[in-house]
């Protein structure tokens, strides 16, 4: 087993698909052993990234290093099977006419392991995913579940310095999407390889990540720990992408050490500020779901400590309690909290919380 996995380094790669730029000018350093999650919507340029360090999609231009080599050099490619690395798809890209066990086998092929030894990896590694009682059947017999679990084995069995996700969960339920996610993050980090990871979903990334990479338009907005990526985001974009409640818009009053007084129209509030705002500036409040709480009795003031009025559209009961979705004078907020319901139509005074809230210059 490695120790440690390989550092990947991209160095100002750019790929075009005719007219549309997949990646632009595009550079990421990921440590060794280090799990990176890439983030980002719909064409923002993540598959096209990880499909070029696989060694899948020639570049234009621009370098990949994977440890100390440099396999990619513009379109000079380094085939994949010479890189050292596995890779998960989201379509699970199994063998119909192989067997579980002979899918894992597969990884082994090209590595100089004796029969018993590799049957003894293939064994082991099946019970490690809970499939060792179904080595014999075919991927027709298995569940999506159970599909993406062998992908996972033949993925790992082989022992690469480096893993790459490409989207692995998005076929499955969302009971399911969790269970594997914890099995990914888990057997990933045992085996100590270096992890790229690529999702749309914000939740799923968070969960797993040590760094999170947000894409937009085929360039990097923001590269940093979860934590950070959500109390500091780094553009607008960032913000919006990564977990909102809702969203206000005002004109600054006063600015100072990093927070503002917003005038959302006769009612004052206190955020954050992300620029450096002045007096009469324009402003969109961006709130994270942790942003806002409800007040318990409607005796307070709005527009006093950062409370303001709302009137419940819809609740849903989430386990622990109830998410409220309000609408207020100013806008509409999703995902506030309570242990207990509130009626629907009923009227409710909200709290904001400033540090979780960030105002935004509005651009002409």
């Amino acid at each position: 087993m490695n120790e440690v996995g390989k550092s990947v380094n991209v160095v100002s790669v750019t790929k075009n698909y005719g007219a549309l730029k997949a990646l632009n000018n595009f550079s990421l350093e990921i440590k060794p052993g280090e799990f990176t999650v890439l983030l980002g919507p719909s064409g923002s340029g993540k598959s096209t990234l990880i499909r070029s360090i696989a060694g899948i999609e020639k570049l234009d231009s621009g370098s990949i290093y994977l440890g100390s080599n440099e396999v990619n050099r513009g379109p000079i490619n380094l085939p994949s099977e010479k890189r050292d690395l596995a890779m998960v798809f989201q379509d699970y890209a199994l063998w119909p006419h192989l067997t579980a066990e002979e899918n894992v086998a597969f990884a082994l092929k090209r590595r100089k392991i004796s029969i018993e030894n590799s049957k003894k990896m293939i064994y082991e590694i099946l019970e490690r995913v809970g499939l060792a009682e179904k080595g014999k059947n075919y991927p027709h017999q298995l569940s999506g579940g159970e599909q993406q679990r062998v992908a996972l084995a033949r993925a790992i069995v082989a022992k690469p310095s480096l893993l790459l996700f490409d989207e692995p969960l998005s076929n499955l339920d969302a009971d399911l999407r969790e269970r594997l996610r914890i099995e990914i993050a888990t057997l990933t980090r045992e085996s100590g390889a270096t992890a790229l990871y690529i999702t749309h979903d914000q939740s799923e990334a968070f969960a797993i990540a040590d760094k999170i990479g947000v894409l937009r338009s085929g360039e990097l907005e923001q590269y940093d720990t979860p934590e950070e990526i959500y109390h500091n985001p780094s553009t607008q974009f960032v913000a919006k992408f990564t977990g909102l409640g809702g969203a206000f818009n005002g004109i600054v009053k006063e600015s100072s050490h990093g927070v503002a007084e917003v005038d959302l129209g006769g009612e004052l509030l206190k955020v954050r500020s992300q620029d450096n705002l002045k007096p009469g500036d324009h402003v969109e409040i961006l709130l994270r779901p942790t942003a806002t709480t409800l007040v318990n009795n409607l005796d307070g003031k709005s527009g006093e400590g950062n409370v303001i009025v709302g009137k419940v559209l819809d609740t849903a009961y989430r386990g622990r309690g109830y998410e409220h979705y309000v609408e207020t004078k100013f806008g509409k907020i999703s995902s506030i909290f309570d242990t207990q319901q509130l009626d629907r139509g009923s009227n409710c005074l909200l709290r904001i919380e400033t540090n979780s809230t960030m105002a935004y210059l509005i651009k002409n």
